[in-house]
């Protein structure tokens, strides 16, 4: 699988950019744990030109995350121009822009999702991010439709691919539909065999287990898969899926020892990468997921949950009682 001059191995697995999971350090141990290519959390446009800390934070990563994407997103084209000659900057891979985000937040302000209700103005504005970007190639993530009446996504894959796009993902649901309801993956096929579309596709929404990874690529037949929820707090799902695409044989769930150990590292880059309270903060997203299924996991989840020192969550990680630890619930 090639994205422009980035080859991946065939049925690729990407991490879905994720609004405040998809960090670096979050990045990191997907990448260690098999993902073939991981993305920024999306990043506005308008803060990125206004020279924002947090953006540019944001865009910051290590070399061990490549290939590597900045994903943005904008409801101005002068904005989305600017922000993308300064992504272009940081180095990254690639630039993906956000056409898919379903919050309202940002569908108010004529981003993210609202450009399905405006195939020509979509069209104008990855143009305009393709021109800026110049020899970094520009890839866009975006749902079915804004809703079951305005599915129009195999004349979306055309589209961008004439004005130079060089890969699409597809989250195969409607901005109407959010995230309920079961993904439609029919319409991932029907666009990979549109006639006249060359350009990758990358299929999302449901893939959360090696089983689901498997039955996406076999019934649409995408050229990768992007793995959003399913990997929080578990990011073995990606050599996971590896192993049960190349031998059919599901490997064992981590250990309970390798949950808190991996949960841990996670921690540490987080706070190596923020300081040490914002690096604590952002865990907390994770360490429900982490604990997920360990007996008393919920009364450890509690324990660390109010601590503001790493220290002190690290040895309460590691010093929860083994009596009750040791069990599945």
């Amino acid at each position: 699988m090639k994205i422009n001059d980035i080859i991946l191995p065939d049925n690729a697995l990407f991490l879905a950019p994720m609004e405040d999971v998809t960090d670096s350090p979050f990045r990191q141990i997907c990448k260690e744990k098999g993902a073939d290519m991981v993305y920024t959390e999306f990043i506005s446009s308008e803060a990125i030109i206004r020279d924002s800390d947090i953006a540019m934070h944001k865009m910051s990563f290590e070399e061990a995350e490549r290939p590597f994407g900045i994903q943005i997103f904008g409801g101005r084209e002068e904005a989305m121009e600017g922000a993308t000659k300064v992504a272009k900057a940081n180095g990254p891979d690639l630039i993906d822009i956000n056409f898919g985000c379903p919050v309202y937040k940002i569908v108010k302000k004529g981003a993210g999702s609202a450009c399905l209700k405006d195939l020509d103005m979509m069209e104008r504005m990855a143009g305009t991010v393709v021109d800026a970007a110049g020899d970094t190639p520009v890839t866009v993530k975006t749902r079915l439709g804004w809703d079951d009446s305005t599915i129009r996504i195999r004349e979306v894959g055309l589209m961008l691919q004439s004005v130079g796009v060089k890969a699409l993902t597809v989250h195969a649901r409607t901005r109407c539909q959010k995230y309920k309801g079961d993904a439609r993956w029919e319409y991932l096929k029907h666009l990979k065999d549109t006639p006249g579309l060359d350009i990758p596709i990358i299929g999302n929404g449901d893939a959360d287990s090696p089983l689901a990874v498997k039955r996406m690529l076999d019934e649409t037949g995408v050229d990768g898969v992007m793995i959003g929820r399913g990997a929080i707090g578990n990011p073995w799902i990606f050599e996971q899926s590896k192993h049960y695409l190349a031998t059919g044989e599901l490997l064992p769930e981590p250990t309970i020892d390798e949950r808190i150990e991996l949960c841990a590292h996670q921690l540490r880059l987080s706070v190596d990468h923020h300081g040490e309270q914002y690096g604590v903060i952002i865990m907390k997203k994770h360490y429900g997921k982490y604990l997920k299924g360990i007996r008393n996991g919920k009364k450890l989840r509690a324990a660390i949950m109010d601590e503001k020192e790493m220290q002190t969550i690290l040895e309460k990680l590691y010093n929860f009682s083994k009596e009750e630890l040791y069990a599945i619930a």
